[in-house]
């Protein structure tokens, strides 16, 4: 198991380009099973849980290429369907939430699917429903086998339907637009999820011949298409990545510049940072965070006190919740943290208080955050990580921290974040991984 060793108290200054977006990648790279053409795809992040996807997808048969550090194509021409239902596949799928996108493309495709309950972070509940809810609209009937614990979807022919969702999932909404897209008729998705991921799926599906309508809003329009051909695609870079290293600055930066952020794509999170006092300018595509010697959490219009809570888009990202409350912990004032969307992630916050930050933790969902306003440095600490989310989280915070820290566990960050020690040494900080 590897580690971070991180020597905190080093200031960082300089200019970082971030990735591309993890959860886009999932979506459009599990999009290429849709047809035996070829899909060439750019700004794929090298990170674990899209590697993993990717070798998941050479192990059924798909010629993958790589075309650049951060390009590949992408041939679904000659799928070893039977592994499918293998042992030693479902297995893999196990240990990588990402593969439950495989299940609509190849519902869509082929008309069926076997996948297990997927893995992936542990942060509470996530269930599935919405994903089979969404199939049995289209027509398919699934069977969970227990023995096995994996889930057999199968449809003789999808039809078009109107649904409505009884949650705005990201993963459930882009499953079943792939499912959808060569259904017999029109598929109508209400209360459809419309992060810009779910925007950039289709996109690429447009490019490949789908007839999507309503791209980003919560109402989709699908009219079914005989079937798909091959497109070129570039993946946006990561908001989560751009919203950690604006909190980055914040904490211990003396200026930093976030390259070609696609500002447009980032919704309210600048707004949340500012909403802590943390001074941020946007220049064209770029976004700078300036040297912040004090920043002050704003208070409601009325004067009430300042509460910040997770929403599906456009409302604020639930994976950066963590990093406002690590951000909150210096910040002058006092904060509410509400995590609607799951029950556990904010039980990290016990690794913060160890570390000297005045935070209530009310129940599973809310944190109270009294700022030190950086009269009182966090103390070094040995952490280890339990999420993506929660470990870039600490690694800001041990950054931030008086003394040497330890976060174990970094195979967490690793599967959301490419080559963060190398890149964050660059601007200043010293992060060394044994």
């Amino acid at each position: 198991m590897e580690s971070f060793i991180i020597e905190g108290g080093h200031r960082l200054q300089g200019t970082i380009t971030p990735q591309g977006a993890k959860n886009e990648a999932l979506e459009v790279i599990c999009a290429t099973l849709l047809t035996d053409e070829e899909v060439v795809i750019h700004n794929i992040p090298n990170i674990l849980d899209v590697n993993n996807l990717i070798n998941l997808l050479k192990e059924i048969g798909v010629k993958v290429n790589k075309l650049g550090a951060n390009d590949y194509s992408f041939q679904a021409d000659n799928l070893r369907l039977d592994y499918l239902s293998s042992v030693e596949f479902i297995q893999k799928c196990a240990a990588l939430r990402g593969s439950v996108l495989m299940i609509g493309p190849l519902l869509g495709r082929f008309h069926k699917a076997t996948v297990s309950k997927p893995g992936g972070d542990k942060i509470g509940r996530r269930r599935l429903d919405t994903h089979f809810l969404g199939f049995h609209h289209l027509g398919a009937k699934f069977v969970h086998n227990e023995e096995r614990d994996v889930y057999e979807i199968r449809a003789d022919e999808l039809k078009g339907s109107y649904m409505l969702l009884d949650e705005a999932s990201v993963t459930g909404t882009a499953n079943i637009i792939m499912a959808a897209v060569m259904a017999k008729g029109t598929t109508t998705i209400y209360n459809a999820a419309c992060e810009p991921y779910i925007q950039q799926l289709c996109h690429l599906l447009n490019a490949m011949g789908a007839r999507i309508s309503g791209i980003a809003s919560n109402l989709l329009t699908i009219e079914g298409v005989e079937g798909l051909h091959g497109a070129d695609h570039t993946i946006l870079p990561d908001m989560i990545e751009v919203g950690s290293f604006i909190g980055m600055g914040a904490m211990v930066g003396d200026g930093i510049i976030i390259r070609d952020a696609s500002v447009k794509n980032l919704g309210i999170i600048p707004d949340a940072f500012r909403r802590l006092g943390v001074k941020i300018e946007i220049d064209g595509d770029d976004v700078i965070v300036p040297k912040q010697k004090h920043y002050e959490i704003d208070s409601f219009i009325d004067g009430t006190f300042m509460t910040i809570s997770d929403a599906p888009w456009p409302g604020l990202t639930p994976d950066l919740i963590s990093v406002l409350l690590v951000v909150a912990t210096q910040a002058r004032g006092s904060v509410l943290f509400h995590q609607k969307m799951f029950e556990s992630r904010l039980f990290f916050v016990d690794k913060l208080i160890d570390m000297g930050a005045q935070i209530i933790l009310c129940d599973p969902h809310r944190a109270v955050v009294v700022g030190h306003d950086h009269k009182r440095k966090l103390r070094a600490q040995r952490m280890t990580s339990p999420d993506i989310r929660a470990g870039i989280a600490l690694l800001i915070a041990a950054m931030s921290a008086k003394g040497t820290s330890r976060i174990d566990n970094i195979a967490q960050i690793d599967r959301g974040y490419e080559n963060i020690e190398n890149r964050l040494n660059a601007l200043g900080a010293n992060i060394i991984r044994i």
